[in-house]
Protein backbone atom coordinates (compact mmCIF):
# COMPACT_ATOMS: atom_id res chain seq x y z
CA UNK A 1 0.00 0.00 0.00
CA UNK A 2 1.25 3.50 -0.85
CA UNK A 3 2.47 5.55 2.13
CA UNK A 4 0.15 8.05 3.74
CA UNK A 5 -0.09 11.54 2.21
CA UNK A 6 -0.32 14.30 4.82
CA UNK A 7 -1.25 17.98 4.71
CA UNK A 8 0.04 20.18 7.52
CA UNK A 9 -2.56 22.84 8.36
CA UNK A 10 -0.85 25.75 10.09
CA UNK A 11 2.64 27.13 9.40
CA UNK A 12 3.65 28.56 12.78
CA UNK A 13 6.04 27.70 15.59
CA UNK A 14 4.94 24.13 16.17
CA UNK A 15 4.89 23.18 12.49
CA UNK A 16 7.96 25.01 11.15
CA UNK A 17 9.62 26.91 13.99
CA UNK A 18 9.27 30.03 11.80
CA UNK A 19 7.88 32.99 13.77
CA UNK A 20 7.97 36.69 12.93
CA UNK A 21 10.24 36.25 9.92
CA UNK A 22 12.81 33.99 11.57
CA UNK A 23 13.46 31.09 13.93
CA UNK A 24 11.32 30.97 17.06
CA UNK A 25 12.89 32.13 20.29
CA UNK A 26 11.50 29.05 22.07
CA UNK A 27 12.90 25.53 22.23
CA UNK A 28 11.14 24.71 18.94
CA UNK A 29 13.41 26.69 16.63
CA UNK A 30 12.91 24.20 13.77
CA UNK A 31 9.43 23.13 14.78
CA UNK A 32 8.07 19.66 15.46
CA UNK A 33 5.41 18.75 12.90
CA UNK A 34 7.36 19.46 9.73
CA UNK A 35 10.64 17.96 10.90
CA UNK A 36 8.92 14.80 12.15
CA UNK A 37 6.96 14.30 8.94
CA UNK A 38 10.00 14.98 6.75
CA UNK A 39 11.84 12.25 8.63
CA UNK A 40 8.85 9.87 8.49
CA UNK A 41 8.86 10.44 4.71
CA UNK A 42 12.57 9.57 4.63
CA UNK A 43 11.68 6.35 6.46
CA UNK A 44 8.91 5.53 3.98
CA UNK A 45 6.02 5.91 6.42
CA UNK A 46 4.47 8.95 4.73
CA UNK A 47 4.38 10.04 1.10
CA UNK A 48 3.51 13.44 -0.36
CA UNK A 49 3.48 16.37 2.04
CA UNK A 50 1.73 19.71 1.75
CA UNK A 51 1.37 22.74 3.99
CA UNK A 52 -1.35 25.36 4.22
CA UNK A 53 -1.54 28.73 5.94
CA UNK A 54 -3.50 31.91 5.43
CA UNK A 55 -0.77 34.03 3.83
CA UNK A 56 1.22 32.61 0.94
CA UNK A 57 3.87 35.29 1.20
CA UNK A 58 5.35 33.45 4.20
CA UNK A 59 6.30 30.36 2.21
CA UNK A 60 9.54 31.63 0.63
CA UNK A 61 10.84 32.49 4.10
CA UNK A 62 9.64 29.17 5.52
CA UNK A 63 11.36 27.20 2.75
CA UNK A 64 14.60 29.10 3.28
CA UNK A 65 14.34 28.53 7.05
CA UNK A 66 13.71 24.78 6.64
CA UNK A 67 16.53 24.39 4.13
CA UNK A 68 19.02 26.20 6.34
CA UNK A 69 18.02 24.63 9.65
CA UNK A 70 16.93 21.13 8.59
CA UNK A 71 18.27 20.15 5.15
CA UNK A 72 21.71 21.61 5.77
CA UNK A 73 21.86 20.13 9.27
CA UNK A 74 20.55 16.60 8.64
CA UNK A 75 22.37 15.30 5.53
CA UNK A 76 20.11 17.03 3.03
CA UNK A 77 16.84 15.81 4.57
CA UNK A 78 14.14 16.58 1.99
CA UNK A 79 11.97 19.46 3.21
CA UNK A 80 9.96 19.92 0.02
CA UNK A 81 6.19 20.35 0.21
CA UNK A 82 3.30 21.69 -1.84
CA UNK A 83 1.97 24.94 -0.41
CA UNK A 84 -1.44 26.63 -0.21
CA UNK A 85 -2.30 29.42 -0.99
CA UNK A 86 -0.01 30.76 -3.70
CA UNK A 87 2.84 33.02 -2.61
CA UNK A 88 1.00 36.14 -3.79
CA UNK A 89 -2.31 35.29 -2.13
CA UNK A 90 -3.97 35.52 1.26
CA UNK A 91 -6.85 33.13 1.88
CA UNK A 92 -8.17 32.24 5.37
CA UNK A 93 -9.99 29.26 3.81
CA UNK A 94 -7.06 27.92 1.80
CA UNK A 95 -7.29 24.76 3.91
CA UNK A 96 -10.33 23.73 1.88
CA UNK A 97 -8.39 23.69 -1.38
CA UNK A 98 -5.52 21.87 0.32
CA UNK A 99 -7.85 19.20 1.76
CA UNK A 100 -9.66 18.87 -1.56
CA UNK A 101 -6.30 18.03 -3.14
CA UNK A 102 -6.06 14.94 -0.90
CA UNK A 103 -7.77 11.59 -1.45
CA UNK A 104 -10.00 9.76 1.07
CA UNK A 105 -7.73 7.89 3.46
CA UNK A 106 -5.06 10.62 3.48
CA UNK A 107 -4.49 12.73 6.60
CA UNK A 108 -4.07 16.25 7.93
CA UNK A 109 -2.48 17.75 11.02
CA UNK A 110 -4.12 20.84 12.53
CA UNK A 111 -1.84 23.23 14.41
CA UNK A 112 -3.80 26.47 14.23
CA UNK A 113 -5.55 28.78 16.74
CA UNK A 114 -8.08 26.91 18.89
CA UNK A 115 -11.32 28.37 17.40
CA UNK A 116 -10.32 27.14 13.92
CA UNK A 117 -9.91 23.47 14.89
CA UNK A 118 -13.57 22.55 14.57
CA UNK A 119 -14.35 23.84 11.04
CA UNK A 120 -11.08 22.50 9.62
CA UNK A 121 -11.48 19.08 11.26
CA UNK A 122 -15.13 18.75 10.22
CA UNK A 123 -14.33 19.70 6.63
CA UNK A 124 -11.68 16.98 6.51
CA UNK A 125 -13.76 14.32 8.27
CA UNK A 126 -16.67 14.78 5.87
CA UNK A 127 -14.27 14.06 3.00
CA UNK A 128 -12.88 10.88 4.51
CA UNK A 129 -9.60 12.42 5.67
CA UNK A 130 -7.98 11.25 8.92
CA UNK A 131 -7.20 14.04 11.37
CA UNK A 132 -4.65 14.93 14.03
CA UNK A 133 -5.54 18.00 16.10
CA UNK A 134 -3.21 19.77 18.48
CA UNK A 135 -4.57 20.00 21.99
CA UNK A 136 -7.13 21.13 22.93
CA UNK A 137 -9.23 19.31 20.35
CA UNK A 138 -11.82 22.09 20.34
CA UNK A 139 -13.00 24.73 22.80
CA UNK A 140 -16.59 23.53 23.18
CA UNK A 141 -17.85 20.20 24.48
CA UNK A 142 -20.66 20.28 21.91
CA UNK A 143 -18.12 20.54 19.08
CA UNK A 144 -16.09 17.66 20.52
CA UNK A 145 -19.18 15.45 20.43
CA UNK A 146 -20.10 16.57 16.91
CA UNK A 147 -16.64 15.61 15.67
CA UNK A 148 -16.91 12.25 17.44
CA UNK A 149 -20.22 11.45 15.75
CA UNK A 150 -18.94 12.60 12.35
CA UNK A 151 -15.77 10.50 12.68
CA UNK A 152 -17.87 7.41 13.38
CA UNK A 153 -20.18 8.16 10.46
CA UNK A 154 -17.35 8.61 7.97
CA UNK A 155 -15.07 5.93 9.42
CA UNK A 156 -12.06 8.19 9.95
CA UNK A 157 -9.51 8.33 12.76
CA UNK A 158 -9.30 11.54 14.79
CA UNK A 159 -6.36 11.80 17.16
CA UNK A 160 -5.54 14.57 19.62
CA UNK A 161 -1.84 15.35 19.88
CA UNK A 162 -1.53 14.88 23.65
CA UNK A 163 2.18 14.05 23.49
CA UNK A 164 2.64 13.95 27.28
CA UNK A 165 0.93 10.54 27.22
CA UNK A 166 4.10 9.26 25.55
CA UNK A 167 6.60 10.86 27.91
CA UNK A 168 8.26 7.71 29.35
CA UNK A 169 7.99 8.91 32.96
CA UNK A 170 4.34 9.93 32.57
CA UNK A 171 3.51 6.68 30.74
CA UNK A 172 5.16 4.62 33.48
CA UNK A 173 3.32 6.60 36.16
CA UNK A 174 0.03 5.99 34.37
CA UNK A 175 0.73 2.24 34.25
CA UNK A 176 1.45 2.16 37.99
CA UNK A 177 -1.67 4.21 38.74
CA UNK A 178 -3.80 1.78 36.77
CA UNK A 179 -2.22 -1.40 38.13
CA UNK A 180 -0.95 -0.94 41.68
CA UNK A 181 -1.73 2.40 43.32
CA UNK A 182 -5.40 1.81 44.10
CA UNK A 183 -8.24 4.33 44.12
CA UNK A 184 -7.75 7.85 42.82
CA UNK A 185 -7.74 10.46 45.58
CA UNK A 186 -5.83 13.62 44.56
CA UNK A 187 -3.97 15.08 41.56
CA UNK A 188 -2.08 18.36 41.40
CA UNK A 189 -0.23 19.69 38.35
CA UNK A 190 1.61 22.82 37.29
CA UNK A 191 2.78 23.83 33.83
CA UNK A 192 4.18 27.17 32.72
CA UNK A 193 6.02 29.01 29.99
CA UNK A 194 7.92 32.32 30.11
CA UNK A 195 6.46 35.74 29.37
CA UNK A 196 8.17 35.72 25.96
CA UNK A 197 5.48 33.31 24.76
CA UNK A 198 2.93 36.08 25.12
CA UNK A 199 4.74 37.90 22.33
CA UNK A 200 4.55 34.77 20.15
CA UNK A 201 0.86 34.31 20.96
CA UNK A 202 -0.20 37.96 21.19
CA UNK A 203 -2.43 37.69 18.11
CA UNK A 204 -4.77 35.28 19.93
CA UNK A 205 -3.90 35.31 23.64
CA UNK A 206 -6.95 36.34 25.66
CA UNK A 207 -8.97 36.88 22.48
CA UNK A 208 -9.43 33.42 21.02
CA UNK A 209 -8.19 31.17 23.81
CA UNK A 210 -6.45 31.10 27.19
CA UNK A 211 -3.55 29.50 29.03
CA UNK A 212 -5.74 26.77 30.52
CA UNK A 213 -6.75 25.47 27.09
CA UNK A 214 -3.13 25.73 25.96
CA UNK A 215 -1.25 24.20 28.91
CA UNK A 216 -3.66 22.71 31.46
CA UNK A 217 -4.87 20.46 28.64
CA UNK A 218 -1.64 18.42 28.99
CA UNK A 219 -2.09 17.34 32.58
CA UNK A 220 -5.86 17.11 32.57
CA UNK A 221 -5.52 14.57 29.76
CA UNK A 222 -2.81 12.68 31.65
CA UNK A 223 -5.06 12.55 34.70
CA UNK A 224 -8.04 11.42 32.60
CA UNK A 225 -5.94 8.63 31.10
CA UNK A 226 -4.90 7.46 34.59
CA UNK A 227 -8.43 7.15 36.00
CA UNK A 228 -10.77 5.56 33.42
CA UNK A 229 -13.15 4.49 36.22
CA UNK A 230 -13.78 8.12 37.25
CA UNK A 231 -15.57 11.04 35.62
CA UNK A 232 -15.45 14.80 36.35
CA UNK A 233 -18.62 16.24 37.86
CA UNK A 234 -17.80 19.83 38.88
CA UNK A 235 -15.23 22.49 37.87
CA UNK A 236 -14.34 25.73 39.63
CA UNK A 237 -11.91 28.14 38.00
CA UNK A 238 -9.69 30.84 39.48
CA UNK A 239 -7.35 33.23 37.68
CA UNK A 240 -4.76 35.92 38.29
CA UNK A 241 -4.33 38.93 36.01
CA UNK A 242 -2.18 42.00 35.45
CA UNK A 243 1.11 40.80 33.99
CA UNK A 244 -0.09 39.87 30.49
CA UNK A 245 -2.07 43.08 30.10
CA UNK A 246 1.01 45.03 31.19
CA UNK A 247 2.86 43.39 28.30
CA UNK A 248 0.30 44.60 25.77
CA UNK A 249 -2.19 41.74 25.71
CA UNK A 250 -5.93 42.46 25.72
CA UNK A 251 -7.55 43.07 29.09
CA UNK A 252 -9.29 39.67 29.05
CA UNK A 253 -5.94 37.84 29.17
CA UNK A 254 -5.39 35.88 32.38
CA UNK A 255 -1.82 35.28 33.58
CA UNK A 256 -2.34 32.05 35.50
CA UNK A 257 -5.42 29.83 35.62
CA UNK A 258 -6.20 27.14 38.19
CA UNK A 259 -9.05 24.65 37.79
CA UNK A 260 -10.33 22.65 40.75
CA UNK A 261 -12.19 19.55 39.58
CA UNK A 262 -14.36 17.12 41.54
CA UNK A 263 -14.13 13.56 40.20
CA UNK A 264 -16.54 10.75 41.03
CA UNK A 265 -16.19 7.00 40.55
CA UNK A 266 -18.51 5.70 37.84
CA UNK A 267 -19.72 2.66 39.81
CA UNK A 268 -22.15 4.67 41.94
CA UNK A 269 -20.16 4.05 45.15
CA UNK A 270 -19.94 7.75 45.87
CA UNK A 271 -16.14 7.67 46.01
CA UNK A 272 -14.76 11.14 45.19
CA UNK A 273 -11.37 12.59 44.22
CA UNK A 274 -9.95 16.08 43.61
CA UNK A 275 -7.89 17.38 40.71
CA UNK A 276 -6.10 20.75 40.76
CA UNK A 277 -4.55 21.97 37.49
CA UNK A 278 -2.55 25.21 37.23
CA UNK A 279 -1.14 26.78 34.06
CA UNK A 280 0.71 30.07 33.49
CA UNK A 281 2.38 31.88 30.62
CA UNK A 282 3.89 34.60 32.80
CA UNK A 283 6.80 32.64 34.30
CA UNK A 284 10.20 34.39 34.53
CA UNK A 285 12.11 34.89 31.30
CA UNK A 286 15.31 33.26 32.55
CA UNK A 287 13.97 30.46 34.71
CA UNK A 288 16.31 27.96 33.06
CA UNK A 289 13.48 25.94 31.52
CA UNK A 290 11.13 26.76 28.68
CA UNK A 291 8.33 24.79 30.30
CA UNK A 292 7.96 23.87 33.95
CA UNK A 293 5.91 20.68 34.11
CA UNK A 294 5.24 18.45 37.07
CA UNK A 295 2.47 16.63 38.89
CA UNK A 296 1.64 14.80 42.10
CA UNK A 297 -0.83 11.89 42.00
CA UNK A 298 -2.08 10.34 45.25
CA UNK A 299 -4.17 7.17 45.50
CA UNK A 300 -5.30 4.77 48.21
CA UNK A 301 -2.19 2.59 48.03
CA UNK A 302 0.54 5.06 47.08
CA UNK A 303 1.52 8.21 45.24
CA UNK A 304 3.57 9.44 42.27
CA UNK A 305 5.57 12.65 41.90
CA UNK A 306 7.01 13.56 38.49
CA UNK A 307 9.05 16.68 37.71
CA UNK A 308 9.82 16.81 34.00
CA UNK A 309 11.26 20.34 33.95
CA UNK A 310 14.69 19.46 35.36
CA UNK A 311 15.67 16.03 34.07
CA UNK A 312 19.22 15.78 35.33
CA UNK A 313 20.57 17.53 32.22
CA UNK A 314 21.68 21.13 32.54
CA UNK A 315 23.93 23.37 30.46
CA UNK A 316 25.63 26.56 31.63
CA UNK A 317 26.75 29.18 29.08
CA UNK A 318 28.26 32.62 29.53
CA UNK A 319 25.45 34.48 27.75
CA UNK A 320 22.37 32.50 28.78
CA UNK A 321 23.37 31.15 32.17
CA UNK A 322 21.98 27.86 33.51
CA UNK A 323 19.46 26.03 31.31
CA UNK A 324 17.69 22.69 31.68
CA UNK A 325 17.05 21.25 28.21
CA UNK A 326 14.51 18.60 27.25
CA UNK A 327 15.90 16.32 24.50
CA UNK A 328 13.46 13.66 25.68
CA UNK A 329 10.68 15.56 23.87
CA UNK A 330 12.51 16.40 20.63
CA UNK A 331 16.19 15.56 20.27
CA UNK A 332 17.58 17.87 17.61
CA UNK A 333 21.21 16.71 17.73
CA UNK A 334 22.06 14.58 14.65
CA UNK A 335 23.52 11.08 14.91
CA UNK A 336 27.11 10.10 14.12
CA UNK A 337 26.27 10.00 10.40
CA UNK A 338 24.67 13.42 10.40
CA UNK A 339 21.08 12.19 10.09
CA UNK A 340 18.17 13.29 12.26
CA UNK A 341 18.18 11.06 15.35
CA UNK A 342 15.16 12.14 17.38
CA UNK A 343 12.87 9.21 16.60
CA UNK A 344 12.70 8.21 20.28
CA UNK A 345 11.53 11.61 21.54
CA UNK A 346 7.96 11.51 22.81
CA UNK A 347 7.07 14.45 20.56
CA UNK A 348 8.11 12.38 17.53
CA UNK A 349 6.53 9.19 18.92
CA UNK A 350 3.16 10.93 19.17
CA UNK A 351 3.15 11.56 15.40
CA UNK A 352 4.44 8.11 14.50
CA UNK A 353 1.65 6.49 16.52
CA UNK A 354 -0.89 8.56 14.54
CA UNK A 355 0.61 7.43 11.23
CA UNK A 356 0.90 3.79 12.35
CA UNK A 357 -2.71 3.76 13.59
CA UNK A 358 -4.00 4.96 10.22
CA UNK A 359 -1.86 2.37 8.44
CA UNK A 360 -3.29 -0.39 10.67
CA UNK A 361 -6.80 0.88 9.98
CA UNK A 362 -6.28 0.96 6.21
CA UNK A 363 -4.63 -2.49 6.23
CA UNK A 364 -7.59 -3.95 8.09
CA UNK A 365 -5.46 -4.79 11.12
CA UNK A 366 -7.42 -2.54 13.48
CA UNK A 367 -10.84 -0.90 13.73
CA UNK A 368 -11.68 2.51 15.17
CA UNK A 369 -12.92 0.73 18.31
CA UNK A 370 -9.60 -1.11 18.55
CA UNK A 371 -7.71 2.18 18.39
CA UNK A 372 -9.88 3.59 21.19
CA UNK A 373 -9.18 0.51 23.32
CA UNK A 374 -5.43 0.94 22.87
CA UNK A 375 -5.65 4.03 25.04
CA UNK A 376 -4.57 6.42 22.31
CA UNK A 377 -5.70 10.06 22.72
CA UNK A 378 -8.71 9.73 20.42
CA UNK A 379 -11.81 11.89 20.53
CA UNK A 380 -13.57 9.27 22.65
CA UNK A 381 -10.67 9.01 25.10
CA UNK A 382 -10.30 12.77 25.60
CA UNK A 383 -13.91 13.89 26.04
CA UNK A 384 -13.60 14.42 29.81
CA UNK A 385 -10.65 16.72 29.17
CA UNK A 386 -12.74 18.70 26.70
CA UNK A 387 -15.58 18.98 29.22
CA UNK A 388 -13.25 20.19 32.00
CA UNK A 389 -11.58 22.82 29.81
CA UNK A 390 -14.83 24.40 28.65
CA UNK A 391 -16.30 24.18 32.16
CA UNK A 392 -13.23 25.99 33.47
CA UNK A 393 -13.62 28.77 30.93
CA UNK A 394 -17.31 29.13 31.77
CA UNK A 395 -16.56 29.10 35.49
CA UNK A 396 -14.22 32.06 35.06
CA UNK A 397 -16.62 33.93 32.78
CA UNK A 398 -19.72 33.29 34.91
CA UNK A 399 -18.04 33.43 38.34
CA UNK A 400 -19.54 30.13 39.50
CA UNK A 401 -18.87 26.42 39.58
CA UNK A 402 -19.97 24.45 36.51
CA UNK A 403 -21.55 21.00 36.74
CA UNK A 404 -20.58 18.27 34.24
CA UNK A 405 -23.36 15.80 33.48
CA UNK A 406 -22.68 12.52 31.65
CA UNK A 407 -25.43 10.01 30.90
CA UNK A 408 -25.29 7.14 28.43
CA UNK A 409 -22.24 8.62 26.75
CA UNK A 410 -23.75 12.07 26.25
CA UNK A 411 -22.10 14.99 28.01
CA UNK A 412 -23.37 18.46 28.92
CA UNK A 413 -22.48 21.40 31.16
CA UNK A 414 -24.82 23.12 33.61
Amino acid sequence: MAPLNVCMVGTGEYTTGFVGGGASGSDKKVGVVGLTLFDLRRRGKVGNLSMVGTSGNKFPGIREHLNKNISQVYNGLDTSFESFPANDQRDPEAYKKAIDALAPGDAITIFTPDPTHFPIAMYAIERGIHVMITKPAVKLLSEHQQLLEASKKHGVFVYIEHHKRFDPAYADARHRALKTLGEFNYFYSYMSQPKSQLETFKSWAGKESDISYYLNSHHIDVNESMVPDYKPIKVTGSASTGIATGLGCVKETEDTITLVVDWEKKDGSGRRATGVYTASWTAPQKAGVHSNQYFHYMASNGEVRVNQAKRGYDVTEDETGLTWYNPFYMKYAPDESGDFAGQGGYGYVSFEKFVDAITALKDGKASLDDLDKRGLPTLKNTIATGAILEAGRRSLDENRSIQIIEKDGKWELK
